[in-house]
């Protein structure tokens, strides 16, 4: 969908870009404070998904549960602190993180080079997801050649759906969030739901979509995902980093994909092996 442009005056974008460096600044210096800030506050406030089993949803209560959460806890334990889990969306996590919102974005995030340049990517990255689609079983697509020309459903600002539609030829009829494409899927409107691998098993855990639909596809476009923190706070960054090396080590993801009912990905299984013998 097209964005309309609206003029605006020099002076206009000037005291825009001011305000935003301004911004900017005190952001870095907030985050400088990094880990000893959090220990005083007593709290480790980190952004994660509240929609995307089981990575991040919310159960019966209300409480927000799932893969990211569990280990957001486990860095508010190693850090002796509580932990406050906020939700955020694929549109304004970044914007929260920025803002002071979080101290730590764990959400799904793919690595991409342009989300580097304004936030703090921790690494090793902890994650990494394949782009499938979710087909009714009867649908007889086995190749992903054979969607050429098909009504795909799909998330509105996916990055692979351009990609996706260039390379296999499927008509991309796009929609806000994971639950109106969804809808729509169920109501015939597209042959299948085209998005994030490990979203879409999630699904298949729940009765409703198990029964009538899967994934007969090879996932595509392997994307790490990484956690985030502001720009400047390196306390926080360094810690993360060692949590994550750790986690590879202990093997901490895989049990945790095994315990959420999702295949253990490559990427996981991998990482485990490379770091289960390191000394530091």
């Amino acid at each position: 969908m097209r964005q309309t442009i609206r003029a605006i005056t020099t002076a206009g974008v000037l005291a825009a870009l001011a305000a935003t460096s301004t911004l900017a600044t005190l952001g870095r210096a907030e985050a400088a404070d990094g880990v000893e800030a959090i220990k005083q506050r007593g709290t480790l406030i980190v952004g994660v998904k509240a929609d995307y089993k089981p990575f991040g949803f919310r159960d019966p209560s209300g409480a927000i549960i799932g893969l990211e959460p569990d280990l957001a806890a486990d860095l508010a334990k190693r850090l002796g602190v509580k932990l406050e889990l906020v939700p955020v969306v694929s549109a304004n996590r970044i914007e929260f993180l920025q803002q002071g919102k979080v101290d730590l974005l764990i959400a799904t995030l793919s690595d991409k080079p342009e989300r580097r340049r304004v936030v703090q990517a921790i690494d090793p990255q902890y994650y990494s997801d394949f782009v499938n689609v979710l087909l009714p079983k009867t649908s007889g697509i086995t190749d992903w050649a054979q969607l050429k020309g098909k009504p795909l459903c799909a998330t509105s600002g996916a990055w692979y759906n351009k990609d996706v539609a260039r390379t296999y030829g499927p008509e991309i009829v796009a929609f806000d969030g994971s639950e109106k494409p969804l809808f729509a899927l169920k109501q015939g409107n597209c042959l299948g739901y085209l998005y994030d691998q490990s979203m879409l098993q999630g699904k298949l855990l729940d009765d409703d979509w198990k029964a009538g639909y899967a994934l007969p596809l090879q996932g595509i476009m392997d994307a790490p995902w990484m956690m985030a923190v502001a720009p400047g706070n390196t306390s926080l960054q360094t810690m993360v980093e060692t949590a994550t090396k750790d986690w590879m080590k202990t093997g901490l993801i895989v049990d945790e994909e095994k315990k959420w009912g999702i295949e253990p990905t490559t990427y996981s299984k991998a990482m485990h092996e490379k770091y289960k013998n390191a000394t530091n």
